[in-house]
């Protein structure tokens, strides 16, 4: 009896040691948060007077961005807008193109050796890493101002978040159908064409719908660094504080995000339906 007592005891102490160290991590945490936090705070001069002071200079650039006005440069700035949706479509395209084959040797259910696939894998998680802005940067040392860099830091951007995407959906695709045209007698190549291309095709124009809509807004913000389109005006009128223009390019800006995401949305349910897009 004295030994079934103790037995509560010991499964409570063991409960207690378990529950411990992740206490002590989740308290270790918190305090690393809040030190990191208040080193931010004092670092950065933070200070109720200076966000008083900014919030007030902020009021007076909205009053003098009203009412949005281009000026004699509408056309240009239409220009511009369109070299931004090139860019955005161009980049996103010109990435799912190349991504794709090099996703096959990255999927387990087309390339089963760990010795192939690992370094395919790092790639596409190292490419992705760095962000487009940075390889915007790169690229216009490389190639120059202008959409063409525009275009290549897209591009590179987003073979490798495409890659990786792509690699996981034929990774899920469904083995049945391979399998049919393995048995009718068709080759490697016949069953990714015929077995495995059919069913993710839905989901990677999806994919690739969806990236085009995000670029948008890249290629915008990668502009203001050189690599032209709208974002390259947007940064001339703030540099001249031209007000009215920067708050009608922004307009400008708002509306072709918001007739694209409509458009991406149509297509992507047309593509790959409402519920599986849901």
């Amino acid at each position: 009896m004295s030994e079934m007592r103790g037995e509560p005891g010991v499964r409570g102490s063991a409960a207690l040691s378990r529950c411990g160290p992740p206490r002590l991590a989740t308290s270790v945490m918190l305090l690393l948060a809040l030190g990191i936090f208040g080193t931010g705070l004092v670092e950065f001069d933070f200070s109720p007077a200076r966000i008083g002071s900014g919030l007030r200079q902020l009021g007076w650039i909205t009053v003098m961005m009203l009412p949005p006005d281009p000026g004699s440069s509408l056309p240009l700035y239409l220009k511009a807008l369109g070299e931004t949706l090139s860019i955005a479509v161009l980049g996103t395209t010109l990435a799912a193109v190349v991504a794709l084959p090099v996703s096959l040797a990255a999927a387990r259910n087309i390339v089963p050796s760990f010795l192939v696939r690992f370094p395919v894998r790092r790639l596409f998680d190292t490419i992705r890493g760095i962000d487009t802005l940075i390889w915007a940067l790169v690229w216009i040392n490389v190639v120059g101002l202008g959409p063409f860099a525009g275009v290549l830091a897209i591009a590179v951007a987003d073979f490798g978040a495409l890659g990786k995407l792509f690699s996981e959906a034929i990774e899920e695709a469904d083995p049945k159908q391979v399998e049919a045209v393995r048995a009718s007698g068709g080759t490697a190549l016949h069953e990714i064409r015929f077995g495995l291309l059919p069913q993710v095709m839905p989901v990677i124009a999806g994919q690739v719908l969806y990236f085009i809509e995000s670029n948008t807004r890249s290629a915008t913000i990668i502009g203001i660094v050189g690599a032209g389109g709208i974002g390259l005006q947007l940064a001339e009128q703030i540099r001249v504080l031209e007000w009215q223009h920067v708050s009608f390019l922004i307009l400008m800006i708002l509306i072709a995000v918001a007739v694209i995401d409509w458009v991406s949305g149509k297509l992507r349910f047309a593509i790959i339906g409402r519920t599986a897009a849901a």
